[in-house]
């Protein structure tokens, strides 16, 4: 794609539009972000913040299937596949179990290594040179376990995340509550990881939609895109509910919208939607000074700041079913009450759910499919959308530019399925 190619409009105003928005702008392109909602309201708004650089094991890792088929029947289990008949979803799930395999998930533990660790140096450029105040916090994160199988497969993921250069610590209780952690007895040990960071969601994103602002963004909240014109190569105009656009480039980062969106240019996403929860407290009674993972129960808990604290966690593989399941909201509560005391001194202030979009492989699309030469994928982020965020949108800007990507994106190929 040649550099006067110079109009681009960004489809999806989450982490990953803003971010794709504020980076393409930087690099002096004409930008409109588009979003169907108000903001505020889909994954980029209530996850856990946690930007974690030792997430270097892909969704799709020996022995996630299996245990996925185990709690298939248990609506309140941490990784739930509801039964149906859907032809996408058995196409997923068979490419998720070829994607499970030791030798595909150790390929893909550099490429996550390497997005995450570029991202997070993205993060503190944008809260330090940028300015941008959305209450970055380096303080690492302490996964905690109860049981004695738990702490021995974190002795492995141990070994594994050092061998990739990744800074992990077993810790046990008294030293987890040196680190200002309050826990019941029932937690007997931890793993430190004190390169990971989190920040708070919905600060971020409005902090990047008034940056791209002020370098001459146009955002459009509440506009939906309802087609797409096409000749040849090209994708010649977005259709939207507030009229067309003739963009020279289309970036699609709608996340878990975007393979009904991509429907309609012929292309078939790998990407299945997974709810996610979150319940936010205000109070002082639950003692977190840094988030925790609850390993066992697959929940994350993260101060937010000025008293705020979310629990997260859960995937639904329930299609695009967004009610609200009360169970799963009762299990994450009582999960947090086996690891910590003081849940029930909070004030519950919101319940979130969302869909996280998940790829077969756990890598996400970056890139040109062959079939648009100025069309950029910029989806399938799985769960840790938030933490690649600004590398993201560096990419998609340096594609737009037509210049040499800052790492290899083979594997990030949106045609590699």
């Amino acid at each position: 794609m040649g550099s006067d190619a110079r109009e681009v409009v960004v489809i999806g105003g989450g982490v990953i539009g803003v971010s794709a928005a504020y980076y393409l702008a930087r690099q002096g392109f004409g930008v409109t972000l588009i979003e169907a909602g108000r903001g505020r309201s889909g994954a980029s708004y209530g996850n856990a913040g946690l930007l974690l650089a030792s997430h270097i094991v892909p969704l799709a890792a020996p022995g996630v299937l299996g245990q996925g088929l185990r709690w298939l029947l248990d609506a309140s289990s941490p990784f739930y596949i509801q039964p149906r008949l859907s032809l996408s979803l058995a196409s997923w799930l068979w490419r998720f179990r070829a994607a499970c395999r030791e030798e595909r998930a150790r390929r893909a533990m550099p490429v996550l290594r390497e997005l995450l660790e570029k991202s997070l140096a993205l993060y503190r450029e944008l809260a330090g040179e940028a300015g941008l105040a959305f209450g970055l916090a380096q303080a690492g994160l302490a996964r905690l376990f109860l049981t004695g199988a738990a702490y021995r497969q974190a002795e492995e993921e141990a070994r594994l995340m050092r061998a990739h250069g990744l800074e992990a610590r077993l810790l046990s209780f008294p030293e987890l509550r040196d680190l200002g952690l309050v826990l019941n007895a029932a937690v007997i040990g931890g793993l430190y990881l004190p390169g990971d960071a989190h920040l708070v969601p919905a600060r971020f994103v409005e902090a990047m939609i008034e940056a791209c602002r002020a370098l001459g963004v146009d955002v459009g909240f509440e506009t939906e895109v309802i087609g797409f014109e096409t000749a040849g190569d090209r994708v010649i105009q977005v259709l939207t509910t507030r009229g067309p656009i003739r963009p020279d480039q289309v970036v699609l980062s709608a996340g878990a919208w975007s393979p009904a969106l991509a429907w309609d240019l012929g292309l078939r996403l790998p990407i299945q939607p997974a709810k996610g929860y979150s319940l936010t407290y205000e109070g002082t009674s639950l003692k977190a000074a840094l988030p925790v993972m609850l390993s066992e129960a697959r929940v994350a808990v993260t101060p937010l700041g000025e008293g705020r604290v979310r629990l997260a966690g859960t995937l639904e593989m329930t299609g695009t079913d967004l009610s609200v399941n009360r169970r799963r909201l009762e299990a994450i509560a009582a999960a947090v009450r086996e690891y910590m005391p003081g849940l029930d001194g909070l004030t519950l202030t919101e319940i979130w759910r969302g869909p996280r979009p998940l790829t077969p492989d756990g890598l996400p699309l970056i890139g040109r499919p062959q079939k648009y030469a100025n069309l950029i994928l910029a989806c399938g982020h799985n769960t840790i959308g938030m933490a690649l965020g600004p590398i993201t949108g560096r990419l998609v800007a340096e594609a737009a530019a037509g210049q040499s990507p800052s790492l290899d994106l083979a594997p990030l190929s949106p045609d590699r399925f």
